[in-house]
């Protein structure tokens, strides 16, 4: 990620994401097998690789004071948190540094030794963390779900047996990259939507009223109340969510109200993101660890590259259904 103010007093932020596409070519071996995988799997001690780790720990990691292929997603912000501008570049990026969240954290909260260490980045980050609580803030507005499940963290002994379970700690840097993420994801998918090109979207569909049913009976054994459950919006969920925040049923709440939701897949057609209160949405900020975002950068890539005729086109418009539906099986799976 990159930070810089504009004369006019707005943001420029560039999310920076490594360019897998330039690597792994359409119908190749490599692609098939990635296609097969659909995603990198996460276990409580590895991890399954969608690609082979030359790519993913060497050729397309971002690291600090190399040079690396990338697109780029830069996008100009006002104080208000609406994008005034923005494009998608193929572009070249040298990393200042290899930052950790809790480093992040700490510097955040005023650590001085962290201060020192990123004397040069300080200041961005403090900015960076500034515009992340303006998109959260927006964000929250138009209606986005935010369900606060604790994420367990596994630590194993040296034979792999497990030790300890902890709360995974969830701090002002992890939700900066979430935002930037998220804000990424929305753009690219919002400029391709304009563009009436093939594309590849990530849906989360309106919930079915039979279940909002159950949910608003579940609910009231609480003493809440669900609004309009036969056309829920997503602001009476995240009033709900908003109402149990600190109590004792917040666990149990936040879950079963998760689960009564339909599940996010991959689409050809731009139907919106539920929870995210997006009209558009996408997966383009994670290439290395699912096809999905590796199929978006192709996609972007011929329209840079000047390859988007009518022939390339109707490719998309054939491909694209059979990578949806493989892709959220995959995800499922």
């Amino acid at each position: 990620v990159s930070l810089r103010m504009l004369e006019n007093g707005n943001y420029e932020l560039g999310v920076h994401i490594a360019d897998v596409s330039h690597y792994v070519r359409e119908g190749s071996p490599l692609d098939q097998e990635a296609l097969h995988r659909g995603t990198s799997v996460y276990m409580v001690d590895r991890v399954v690789p969608m690609l082979p780790e030359e790519l993913s720990n060497n050729l397309c990691s971002l690291n600090a004071g190399e040079d690396k292929l990338t697109l780029s997603c830069i996008m100009e912000i006002d104080a208000q948190g609406n994008v005034a501008a923005q494009r998608v570049e193929n572009t070249v990026i040298r990393s200042a540094h290899r930052l950790t969240y809790d480093g992040v954290n700490r510097l955040l909260e005023g650590g001085a030794e962290e201060r020192r260490q990123y004397a040069d980045i300080a200041d961005t980050l403090v900015e960076m963390n500034k515009l992340a609580k303006i998109l959260r803030k927006r964000r929250f507005e138009r209606g986005s779900i935010d369900f606060n499940i604790d994420e367990p963290e596994i630590m194993l002994d040296r034979k792999g047996v497990p030790v300890e379970v902890t709360v995974r700690k969830r701090g002002e840097a992890e939700k900066l990259i979430e935002e930037f993420m998220l804000r990424a994801n929305i753009t690219v998918a919002e400029q391709y939507y304009f563009m009436e090109l093939p594309f590849l979207y990530r849906i989360h569909e309106q919930p079915d009223a039979d279940r909002m049913k159950e949910l608003a009976i579940f609910l009231g054994n609480f003493g809440i109340h669900l609004k309009g459950f036969q056309n829920v919006h997503p602001h009476a969920i995240q009033e709900i969510l908003e109402k149990v925040a600190g109590t004792t049923e917040e666990t149990i709440v936040n879950t079963v109200t998760l689960r009564a939701l339909k599940k996010a897949r991959y689409a050809t057609e731009p139907i919106s993101h539920f929870g995210l209160a997006a009209d558009q949405y996408c997966h383009f900020t994670s290439p290395i660890r699912r096809y999905p975002d590796l199929q978006v950068h192709r996609i972007i890539k011929a329209l840079l590259d000047g390859r988007m005729d009518d022939g390339y086109q109707r490719h998309l418009e054939k491909i694209l259904p059979e990578v949806a539906a493989r892709a959220s099986a995959r995800e499922r799976n």
